[in-house]
């Protein structure tokens, strides 16, 4: 299993100097790959006898003119430049796959990190520090969790801080036995989350929360001369701001997420259109807050590791109009509608919870069929598996 621990860095005035030095070649060693991909692709539509462009040849091009053209580059280790074209041909793979987007350049200051991957001893780890190549030992704020091989690091700078994510193969991280069968989430504005047992996780609302603040930082931002050093420490302090906020909704998510996880052996969620839902003006700030997308990757992830099951009903599966006791559907349900009534069997929930119940219940129904054969998810499937047989002989057949 392969599991990232980012830890907080404690670097020297050097060291700091360094990362930004190595950040900068592998930010440099992205945009000249990209251009040059870029290039030889249009270049190859014209001529096809051209061959196709690759992060290995792209890689190989730069080795042999850095030399002459860049050498500064010298000054950082090699690592973090072809890990760099390394990384964009994985960006490009998944963009052909249909997986991300089209890979961008990257500017100076906007996520300033580098990798280096751990061959033939490149970096090693003793309690609360780090051997860097090149640079050597760096201190970190708290040792490695997790016992196992150390494969790959990447050093990341976020405001004015440094971390070091390394990604250790282990298998420290075991399946638990979850005292409960199954729960239904439904996410919201008003409350993070909603469990059909009408447990409500509030969310912390940093951004809602610190946004006063924010105001005025940015407004003390714009206010900075161009090029000046009060410009550079109030967009210092900007950054550490955002860095609060993010800080404090990661935090929470990671809370609400790993209960679930280690409690509940099936988890209902909704396939929201996170992007669709920020569209509409009045709740684009408040849906943003909740991080819905953050909470819906780490459910996933964190299933896996624990050995629990998330069963994602499909984007058009009407939880909050579907009566949660007899199973009607409303043909209309109003946002402003906070109460769920039902017009046949006259049930009465709150919305949220009702969704919640609904969403346990396509959870629980979708463990085990009828024959005893588990199921892949809510989408339904098409015939074209053969139904179950019964495994008796045929009297008949043999008579």
């Amino acid at each position: 299993m392969l599991i990232a621990h980012r830890i907080a860095l404690d670097p020297t005035n050097a060291q700091r100097t360094y990362f930004a030095r190595a950040s900068g070649v592998a930010r440099f060693a992205w945009n000249w790959a990209l251009a040059e991909w870029r290039r030889q692709y249009a270049a190859r539509k014209d001529d096809q006898s051209l061959p196709q462009p690759t992060d290995a040849s792209l890689r190989r091009q730069l080795n042999s003119l850095k030399r002459e053209q860049f050498p500064w580059m010298f000054d950082v280790t090699k690592c973090a430049a072809q890990e760099a074209i390394i990384d964009l041909g994985a960006g490009f793979r998944s963009f052909f796959e249909k997986r991300g987007r089209y890979p961008r350049f990257k500017k100076k200051g906007g996520h300033d990190s580098f990798c280096a991957a751990n061959e033939a001893g490149t970096f090693r780890a003793d309690g609360k520090r780090i051997k860097l190549p090149v640079i050597g030992w760096v201190r970190m704020r708290e040792a490695i969790r997790f016992t196992g091989k150390l494969k790959r690091v990447t050093v990341s700078r976020e405001a004015d801080r440094w971390f070091v994510s390394v990604m250790v193969e282990t298998d420290d991280i075991k399946p638990v036995e979850q005292p409960c069968a199954a729960v239904g989430v439904d996410l919201g504005v008003a409350t993070l989350a909603t469990l059909s047992t009408g447990k409500a996780i509030a969310g912390p609302k940093a951004h809602k929360t610190l946004l006063k603040r924010l105001r005025r930082t940015s407004r003390a931002l714009s206010r900075k001369r161009k090029g000046s050093a009060n410009r550079r420490k109030a967009r210092a302090k900007l950054a550490r701001l955002h860095s609060r906020i993010a800080n404090i909704r990661r935090d929470a998510t990671h809370k609400a997420t790993t209960m679930l996880v280690k409690t509940y052996r099936r988890i209902g969620i909704e396939d929201l259109n996170v992007r669709g839902m920020a569209r509409n003006r009045h709740l684009a700030r408040s849906i943003m807050d909740g991080g819905f997308s953050e909470f819906r990757r780490q459910l996933d992830y964190k299933a896996r590791f624990y050995g629990a099951t998330v069963v994602v009903a499909d984007r058009w599966f009407p939880s909050s109009k579907t009566c949660s006791c007899c199973g009607s559907v409303k043909a209309e349900l109003a946002l402003s509608q906070r109460l769920f009534q039902c017009d046949d069997c006259g049930y009465e929930a709150r919305r949220d919870l009702n969704a919640a119940r609904n969403l346990e219940n396509l959870a629980a129904s979708s463990a085990v069929s009828a024959c005893g054969e588990e199921r892949s998810g809510a989408v339904r499937k098409s015939r074209v598996k053969r139904a179950s047989a019964k495994q008796e002989p045929d009297t008949k057949a043999a008579a």
